[in-house]
């Protein structure tokens, strides 16, 4: 990289890395309220609301339509003011589907509504924006780069200049911290963070500290990128490839909660962690299921997790 390389160039880099994936690309500005094509109604949407509906029309023909529609506005409100509380309902409707009540000829019935298609992954609308503008409490934040999949803001990248000394990728994880605390709504949705400089990239959970930030290595699970590869290349040809981003959200995610006593005051209190594979997990526990395959029957089809680790 030269001094030349500004980090707009970096975003458009990153962008470019992604449509090569066949994700659609929009400059943010351009669906903002009061543009010439909106698709959102504020700035303090961030959920492409229109593409989510549409989405769940598609995926779920056979659900009654009054009952669609209730599981969209469950998805856009959740229950709570906390952050993770938000997240960890919010996921469990992303990976175990929405339940939903409706009659068919005078009988109750019930059924899921799906947010994404995991059985035709290309069916799904992967898209990026960048510069995404959020003003929510009167607080205004533009996140480098979201992913949407089906009007879901599910991925926020974070970037720095990796030719600027000053900007690292800490500084990057520091600004997406930030963007949590002044712009929460947005991580109500959130399923990765990704810190980069353009060359050395890290991804985390909601929760995770820097400590537990990671790189992703490995673009195929069966060698490591030379050193001389930009890590962001790699973590974007790799885990943002649709089927490896909609698999590790789905079956290398986990909740944990963590009960701590106060001495003092003899007052208990629960945290929860949200806990993310890192690049090695995945592909191994993949290789193991299927070598498994091989050897049993392949069960019910149910989803789940199928991956749990005391680290990450």
């Amino acid at each position: 990289m030269t001094d030349k390389i500004t980090e707009d160039a970096v975003e458009l880099l990153a962008i470019d890395l992604l449509e090569e994936q066949d994700y659609s690309y929009i400059f943010a500005p351009t669906i903002a309220p009061e543009s010439d094509s909106p698709e959102r109604l504020s700035f303090s949407d961030v959920v492409l609301i229109e593409r989510l509906r549409n989405a769940i029309d598609t995926i779920n023909p056979d659900i009654p339509l009054d009952a669609r529609e209730q599981a969209l506005k469950d998805a856009l409100n959740l229950p709570s003011q906390d952050l993770v509380t938000n997240n960890e309902a919010f996921h469990l409707m992303l990976a175990d589907g929405i339940e939903v009540e409706y009659n068919v000829d005078g009988n109750l019935k019930g059924g899921k509504v799906w947010l994404i298609d995991y059985d035709n992954l290309n069916e799904n609308d992967f898209l990026v924006c960048n510069q995404f503008t959020i003003i929510e409490e009167n607080v205004n934040k533009r996140p480098d780069i979201v992913i949407f999949v089906n009007g879901l803001p599910l991925v926020v990248i974070e970037l720095k200049n990796a030719a600027d000394e000053n900007a690292t990728v800490k500084k990057a994880y520091t600004q997406l911290q930030n963007y949590k605390k002044a712009v929460p709504s947005l991580f109500y949705y959130n399923s990765l963070l990704v810190a980069s400089d353009g060359f050395d990239a890290k991804v985390g959970s909601l929760t995770s500290g820097w400590s537990r930030f990671h790189a992703w290595k490995s673009i195929d699970g069966e060698i490591e990128s030379s050193s001389t590869t930009p890590q962001m290349e790699t973590l974007i040809r790799g885990m943002l490839r649709k089927d490896v981003l909609i698999d590790l959200i789905r079956h290398f995610t986990v909740f944990e909660k963590f009960k701590k006593e106060d001495t003092e005051t003899g007052i208990t209190t629960v945290t929860t962690e949200k806990k993310i594979a890192a690049y090695h997990q995945y592909y191994a526990v993949n290789k193991a299921v299927v070598s498994t395959k091989k050897a049993v029957s392949e069960g019910d089809g149910k989803g789940g997790v199928i991956w749990h680790t005391q680290g990450s």
